[in-house]
């Protein structure tokens, strides 16, 4: 039997995790760990490239990231958890590959093209932010990873990895196998203002938040914004709330809110607190969890340790691959 295909997949450090992370990513990664090698970190240098001036949201975060991964049911042992600035072997490799990396390659990222225009070409424009993609690349192909679960908007970031991957096989021999993008498809979730959900909104319902904070931030959701008033008819598809009850109410009330709103037969309030109830009760299994490993943080960090061992030993094998490829002397 052959062995399985290997995963990467990583989270930036830079806040906690909310309902948006968890359907569109970690929903996805608990499927993947069942099929595949995979490996997921915490890419607490990434994070370096919007928040150097805040490090310690950096550091607050990597921990609450693992207590999140593990309650949400990320399972240490089927998939291979660790933080990236653990890994040295990752700054060792980004920086090889910097060498082999054309300028315009970096210069035409969608993502950094999209903030030198937001900022009036005065944002962002550090080399950390410039060249992450160039890091990106290392800490998935130091792993050899075949597979990168990603959103179809994060296709040219993968496709950059692939094309950096190939110039160093074409350079120095077929170290690295090309990896695929696998395209996921993630749950919409807006956030309470109906904009994405986002920390840097301040419109998120976090995986964190407690059954206060659930009825407080639910209460304040953005609904209809053509229904001012109880008697006006509404339409769920334009309502910032139904997406969510299509993720935690069960068919029967999402049939009936689909009925009843065109026909002002039930008003927001009601609707916010039959999706206040069911949050509660979906969010309560994590919930537990997670006051589970809150309690036990050396038990997390043991995890962390065990992930990193496992990441770093693959590391140490493939750097000593490439230095072997570019001939540079491992001593």
């Amino acid at each position: 039997m052959s062995a399985r295909k290997r995963v990467l997949s990583g989270m930036r450090t830079t806040g906690k995790l909310h309902l948006g992370h968890y359907h569109g990513v970690l929903t996805n990664w608990l499927k993947l760990q069942q099929e595949y090698d995979c490996y997921f970190f915490a890419a607490d240098w990434h994070a370096l490239t919007s928040e150097y001036q805040n490090p310690e949201i950096v550091k607050e975060s990597t921990l609450d990231i693992f207590i999140d991964w593990l309650s949400v049911g990320i399972d240490p042992e089927q998939a291979t958890l660790f933080i990236q600035s653990q890994i040295k072997e990752h700054a060792e490799l980004h920086l090889l590959l910097s060498m082999i990396t054309p300028l315009p390659w970096l210069l035409r990222n969608p993502t950094y093209k999209d903030s030198q225009t937001e900022n009036g070409g005065e944002g962002d424009a550090t080399y950390g932010f410039l060249g992450y993609p160039v890091l990106q690349a290392a800490d998935i192909i130091i792993y050899k990873a075949n597979l990168v679960p990603i959103g179809v908007d994060q296709l040219p970031h993968v496709e950059l990895t692939r094309e950096i991957t190939r110039r160093f096989n074409h350079l120095y021999g077929e170290v690295f196998p090309v990896p695929e993008p696998i395209l996921t498809e993630t749950s919409k979730v807006n956030g309470l203002d109906g904009r994405k959900m986002s920390k840097s909104y301040n419109n998120a319902i976090y995986l964190s938040d407690d059954e206060a904070a659930l009825k407080k931030k639910v209460s304040a959701m953005v609904t209809d914004v053509q229904r001012a008033r109880r008697k006006d008819p509404g339409d769920p598809k334009q309502c910032n709330l139904f997406p969510l009850h299509t993720l935690y109410s069960n068919p029967a009330e999402i049939e009936e809110i689909c009925s009843a709103c065109p026909k002002a037969e039930i008003g927001c309030v009601d609707c916010k607190k039959i999706l206040l109830r069911n949050l509660v009760d979906g969010l309560a299994p994590v919930h537990e969890k997670r006051r589970y490993y809150e309690e036990r943080p050396e038990m997390v960090q043991e995890i962390i340790a065990a992930g990193a061992g496992k990441a770093r030993a693959v590391a140490v094998e493939t750097m000593r691959q490439v230095r072997k490829a570019v001939k540079i002397s491992s001593d």
